[in-house]
């Protein structure tokens, strides 16, 4: 069922006016049709030559998330969209049709009958096709982060000019939300604290994210497949509310970790795409030791992260699929720190958590590497 419309939903009339006003012919809008989040709609619009038939209008949320306020996550997401299309010249993401002058409201062209790539996987599978759609999601990451590297300030400079303060610039942290230090403390919390040596590999992952070097390029904030579109017309990104420029393995850590609706991820051929994509102007991303330090920092960063659920999903009754995907989780941490040689004490630590794991929780002794890649997580 669609969430209702609410009093934050614009009205017709300040739809029309903010079209009218951006492509400079009158534009009436026929009816809104509300969409998956009670902030995001469809506006159809009747019989103007300017604008299309229906763009996608993004509200301000009710709050914000992270370490974001909703009026800075609509601000970014406007920056972003500006810089990626006008600066960028890439063809990656919507095109912005218009914006309010503070951005509470934005109108973007609807990528409609493109479907989320999380969606096809949810009900096909991990197919040869879709596998062929995750290769061009890497590439488009690849090619952002490309693209964007040693622009930082003049994507920043469009922040600022719209409001964002200079202490809200400072975005390396955003990708993971600064949850591992929660997963750090949790996990002392359920028993398995971090040796003191497993401990230094997590603030060296945590050092190499804060300071990227030539790997400092922009990334959505929420590289998982849900916000890759895919069908007519070829892939888009969508979701730039937590753009900033980060450590740009953070969004190639979706194809070695599994993120919130996987049980498992798929992972070389896309992460050798997204690697050739970026090496074009990032020549550091073909030397295996810089790259696999990178690659394995974000994905274990973002296995503290989780981490903070251990005692949440302690309470838990057998058979719930985010135990499972707790211990695949960890597994998947440590194979990506053993085949790149490095981290070596947190991915033994990850390892003796997920054996420790699957004694107290007997339903998720499995062999994780036999999960079919993308398998829903129902749980």
């Amino acid at each position: 069922m669609l969430p209702p419309l609410d009093a934050a939903v614009p009205a017709s009339a300040e739809i029309e006016a903010l079209l009218t006003a951006s492509v400079g012919a009158p534009t009436t809008v026929e009816r809104i049709e509300p969409l998956h989040r009670p902030w995001v709609l469809r506006a159809h619009l009747a019989g103007a030559t300017g604008p299309p038939e229906t763009v996608v209008v993004k509200c301000l949320r009710p709050e914000g998330y992270g370490l974001r306020s909703a009026e800075e996550l609509t601000r970014c997401e406007h920056a972003a969209l500006a810089f990626i299309a006008d600066d960028l010249r890439l063809d990656l993401a919507p095109d912005l049709h218009a914006a309010a002058p503070d951005s509470r409201m934005l109108v973007l062209e609807d990528l409609y009958p493109r479907t989320e790539l999380a969606e096809l996987l949810h009900q096909e599978g991990h197919t040869p096709a879709l596998d062929a759609e995750l290769t061009a999601f890497a590439t488009s990451m690849g090619e952002l982060a490309a693209a964007s590297v040693g622009r930082a300030a003049l994507f920043n400079a469009r922040r600022t000019a719209l409001g964002t303060g200079a202490d809200r610039l400072g975005d390396w942290e955003h990708a993971h939300i600064g949850l591992w230090r929660s997963g750090l403390a949790r996990a002392a919390a359920f028993g398995v604290p971090l040796p003191a040596a497993a401990e230094r590999d997590l603030e060296a992952a945590v050092a190499e994210l804060a300071d990227p070097g030539p790997f400092l390029a922009l990334t959505n904030g929420d590289s998982e497949s849900h916000n890759f579109l895919t069908g007519p017309g070829g892939g888009k990104l969508i979701d730039f509310e937590g753009a900033g420029f980060r450590h740009a393995l953070t969004a190639a850590a979706c194809f070695t970790v599994p993120g919130p609706n996987w049980l498992g991820v798929s992972g070389p051929g896309q992460v050798e795409a997204f690697r050739r994509a970026l090496a074009r102007t990032v020549p550091e991303a073909e030397d295996d030791r810089l790259f696999g330090f990178g690659l394995a920092a974000a994905s274990m960063v973002w296995v503290m992260t989780r981490a903070d659920r251990l005692t949440t999903l302690d309470a838990r009754g057998p058979g719930d699929d985010s135990r499972t995907q707790m211990v695949s989780l960890l597994e998947s941490g440590a194979r990506t720190a053993e085949v790149h040689r490095v981290l070596p004490h947190l991915a033994a630590w990850c390892r003796s958590t997920a054996d420790l794991l699957r004694r107290r929780w007997p339903d998720t002794d499995i062999d994780t590497t036999a999960v079919a890649p993308y398998t829903w997580r129902e749980r």
